[in-house]
C-alpha cells in the first residue's frame, strides 16, 4: 500500500479540494476500482485514525481509497456554508470524474459514508455521474425533514441545536499549515469571517419546504440506479431510511440493521460488532469488479432481532433474522385497542365513549436518551418508569407466548387539545416481570402537521382529530411473561422542543389503536452466514494525553424547582505522532426549565477544539443558546478563535425567529 498524504483535486471554478489517497502497491501496473468518502470532518486530524482503519483496509484489498475534505473544510479551499448545498453535490460529481481519470483508477468508482457521507453518497448517486457504480450509505436519510437531526414528526429536535454548535466549531478550524503553507492564516480568517450559526437557517424552515426537499432522494427514488447497500442501527437516529430505500429503490439493494448507534458497525456499540469492512468488500467486489459472489441472491434485509434486556444495560442480546424483500412477506399486523383497562388484543375497544386526558410535566423526556445515540452508555434511555408517571400508560396482560415484531408500529389516535398548538409523544416499551421498563421505540407528531409536514394548520381547541403517529422501525422480541406498554405524553423535553404553551390532550379511546408488524417465528429459520469479527487496517500511532470523560446527569433542585439535563462529552486530548499534531475536543450541553414553566426552557451547548504543533497552537470555542416565547425562538451564539493564546476573532449573534406552527 502507498499513502499519498495530500493530493489536490481542481474544481471548475478554480477551487482545490484536498484528498488523502491509499493506493494498492501494484496500482501502477494494474489500475484499480476506487472508493470515495467525501465529508467535512477533516482528513488530517480529528478523523485521521478512523479514516486510516477504513481506507487502509480497502487499499490492502485492491481498491484505491480516496478521502476528500468538502469545500471549506479541512485543508480544502473555500468556505462551507451549509449541509448538502448544490455546490457540494456538483463538486462531488467533479471529484468522481477526476478519480475515474487518474492513471491508478480503472474508471469505476464507489462511494461510502457514515452520516454526512451517507447522505451525499445517495444525493450524488441521484445525479448519476457515469463512473459511480455502487454506494454504501451508513446512518443516513432519504428525507432531510422527517428523518434527520432537525425535525421529527414536525417537532423541533434539540439535536438540531447541539449539531449546529458542533458545526460552528468545526467550520472555525483552520487548515493545516503543513499542507497549505503560509496561506493557512488567510484561509482561516476567511472561514471565521464567513461562519454563521446554521441553526438560524434551520429554524427559518420549520415546515417541509423546498429547502428540505433539496437533497431528499425520496422525492424521486427512480433517480438512483446504481446498487445501494443501506446500513444503520436501532440506537441510531436514521434506521427508518433503510426500509424506505429497500421498498422504493428499483435497482440492486441490500439492507443491514444491527443494534448499533451512530457508528460504523465494525466499531460496534451497543451490542456486537461485526466484520463490516469485509461485508463492504463483498459489495465492492460484486459491483466494481463484477465478481459473482452471490450478494444479489442473498436476503435483501438482515436485521438484529433484539431480546428483552434491562433498561440499565448497554448490552443488546439477540439474533440475526432475514427477509427476502421489504415489506417482508411473513409480517402480519397485530392490533391492540387502547382501553381504560390497558391494551386489548384484537382491536376491540370500549363499547361506550371513554375519554382520558393528560397534561405532562416537562420532566417527561429527561430520561429519554439522545435522539441519535453515539453508542455511549450515557446517551441511551434508562428505566421508563421515570417517564411513565407523567404519561397515559396502556399495558397488555402478561404475554402467554413470545411476540416478535419487525418494522414500524403505528398508533392511531382520536385526540383533542385545549390549545391551537400541541404535540404528542408515543413510546412503546417492554415491561419485565420485575416491573422495570425498557424503551423499545417511539414517535413524535406535531398535531399542526396532521395534514402533512408541508402545510401545518392550527388545531381548533376542543375539537377532536384523527392522526397516525409512526414510531421508529425496530426488531424486538417480547418474551412470554413480559408486558407491552404504550405511553402517551404531551411533551418530551429535552429530546424535542415543547409546544408554545402547556396543553391538555384528550384521547377518545374508542378510536385509538396500536398496530404492530408481527413477525411469526418459524419453527426452523434459515441459517445465515456468520458476519464475523471486526477487521480493519492499523490506525496511525496515537498517544493519549488526557482521557475522554463523559457524563449524562439529571439534576432536580428542590430549592429552586429547577430541572436540568447536563451532558459532558469530552474526547480529551491526544497526539498524532506522524503529524506531530496535538488535538483536543470538549463538549458540554445543558437543557433546563424551572417550575414546569415553558417560559424558562433553555438549551445551551459549548464546543471547544484545539490543535497544536510546536509553537503553533489554535483554539476555537462556540457557544449556542436557544430559548423561546409562545411566538418566537431566540438564538444567541458566540464564536471565539485564539492563536497562541491570544484571541484573534470574536463574533456574537442575537437572532429572533418566529415560530411557524411549532
Amino acid at each position: 500500500m502507498r499513502i499519498i498524504e495530500n493530493a489536490w483535486i481542481p474544481m471548475a471554478d478554480g477551487v482545490r479540494l484536498a484528498a488523502k489517497l491509499w493506493l494498492p502497491a501494484d496500482v501502477a501496473a494494474m489500475p484499480a476500482p476506487a472508493v470515495l468518502e467525501y465529508i467535512p470532518y477533516r482528513k488530517r486530524d480529528f478523523r485521521s485514525p478512523r479514516d486510516s482503519q477504513v481506507h487502509g483496509y480497502f487499499a490492502r484489498h485492491g481498491y484505491a481509497a480516496v478521502r476528500v475534505d468538502l469545500r471549506g473544510s479541512g485543508d480544502s479551499d473555500g468556505v462551507l456554508h451549509d449541509e448538502y448545498l448544490p455546490r457540494e453535490l456538483e463538486d462531488g460529481v467533479e471529484v468522481i470524474r477526476w478519480i475515474a481519470a487518474q492513471p491508478w483508477c480503472n474508471g469505476r468508482v464507489g462511494m461510502i459514508g457514515l452520516s454526512w457521507g451517507g447522505f451525499n453518497a445517495l444525493q450524488i448517486a441521484a445525479l448519476r455521474p457515469p463512473a459511480l457504480e455502487a454506494v454504501i450509505s451508513v446512518c443516513s436519510s432519504d428525507d432531510r425533514y422527517t428523518d434527520d437531526v432537525h425535525y421529527m414528526g414536525g417537532c423541533l429536535l434539540t439535536d438540531n441545536l447541539s449539531w449546529a454548535s458542533v458545526m460552528l466549531s468545526y467550520n472555525a478550524c483552520p487548515p493545516d499549515p503543513a499542507i497549505v503553507g503560509a496561506r493557512w492564516r488567510e484561509m482561516w480568517l476567511a472561514r471565521l469571517e464567513s461562519s454563521e450559526p446554521w441553526l438560524k437557517t434551520w429554524l427559518a424552515h420549520q415546515r417541509r419546504d423546498a429547502y428540505w426537499r433539496h437533497g431528499s432522494v425520496c422525492e424521486d427514488f427512480t433517480a438512483i440506479r446504481c446498487p445501494v447497500f443501506a446500513v444503520s442501527g436501532w440506537a441510531d437516529g436514521y434506521c427508518n431510511t433503510v426500509f424506505r430505500l429497500l421498498q422504493h429503490l428499483g435497482g440492486p439493494r441490500k439492507g443491514l440493521i444491527g443494534p448499533w448507534g451512530h457508528k460504523y458497525p465494525h466499531l460496534g456499540g451497543p451490542g456486537p460488532s461485526i466484520d463490516f469492512l469485509g461485508e463492504c468488500l463483498r459489495w465492492w467486489d460484486r459491483w466494481l469488479r463484477d465478481l459473482d459472489n452471490g450478494v444479489e441472491r442473498e436476503p435483501m434485509l438482515r436485521a438484529w432481532m433484539q431480546d428483552s434486556v434491562s433498561p440499565i444495560s448497554d448490552d443488546r442480546p439477540g439474533r440475526w433474522v432475514a427477509e427476502p424483500g421489504w415489506p417482508g412477506p411473513r409480517l402480519k399486523p397485530l392490533t391492540f385497542a387502547l382501553t381504560r383497562q390497558g391494551l386489548a388484543a384484537g382491536g376491540a375497544g370500549d363499547d361506550e365513549e371513554a375519554d382520558l386526558s393528560i397534561r405532562s410535566p416537562l420532566s417527561v423526556g429527561l430520561f429519554a436518551g439522545k435522539w441519535c445515540s453515539y453508542a455511549e452508555s450515557t446517551d441511551l434511555p434508562t428505566d421508563q418508569r421515570l417517564e411513565d408517571g407523567g404519561s397515559l400508560c396502556f399495558d397488555t396482560p402478561p404475554l402467554e407466548a413470545d411476540l416478535e415484531m419487525l418494522g414500524q408500529a403505528v398508533v392511531e389516535l382520536e385526540v383533542a387539545a385545549d390549545r391551537p398548538q400541541a404535540m404528542v409523544a408515543v413510546r412503546l416499551s417492554d415491561i419485565a416481570p420485575d416491573g422495570s421498563v425498557t424503551l423499545v421505540t417511539y414517535g413524535l407528531l406535531n398535531l399542526s402537521h396532521r395534514h402533512g409536514h408541508h402545510r401545518p394548520e392550527p388545531l381548533r381547541p376542543g375539537e377532536p382529530c384523527r392522526v397516525r403517529v409512526r414510531l421508529n422501525h425496530v426488531a424486538q422480541c417480547f418474551p412470554a411473561g413480559n408486558r407491552l406498554r404504550l405511553a402517551i405524553s404531551s411533551s418530551y423535553w429535552p429530546l424535542a422542543w415543547p409546544s408554545p404553551l402547556p396543553t391538555i390532550l384528550t384521547l377518545r379511546l374508542r378510536h385509538c389503536r396500536l398496530s404492530l408488524p408481527q413477525r411469526p417465528r418459524p419453527d426452523r429459520e434459515a441459517t445465515l452466514p456468520d458476519l464475523g469479527e471486526p477487521h480493519m487496517a492499523m490506525a496511525p500511532a496515537v498517544t493519549l494525553l488526557v482521557p475522554a470523560h463523559r457524563e449524562w446527569t439529571v439534576h432536580f433542585n428542590l430549592a429552586t424547582n429547577e430541572a436540568s439535563l447536563n451532558v459532558i462529552d469530552n474526547d480529551g486530548s491526544w497526539r498524532l505522532e506522524e503529524q506531530g499534531l496535538t488535538l483536543g475536543y470538549d463538549v458540554t450541553e445543558r437543557y433546563r426549565q424551572a417550575n414546569d414553566d415553558y417560559a424558562t426552557l433553555c438549551g445551551e451547548v459549548v464546543n471547544r477544539r484545539f490543535m497544536a504543533r510546536g509553537d503553533w497552537r489554535v483554539e476555537m470555542t462556540s457557544r449556542t443558546q436557544l430559548t423561546s416565547t409562545p411566538s418566537h425562538f431566540h438564538l444567541n451564539a458566540t464564536l471565539d478563535a485564539y492563536e497562541g493564546g491570544e484571541r484573534i476573532f470574536s463574533r456574537t449573534w442575537n437572532e429572533t425567529l418566529p415560530r411557524d406552527h411549532l
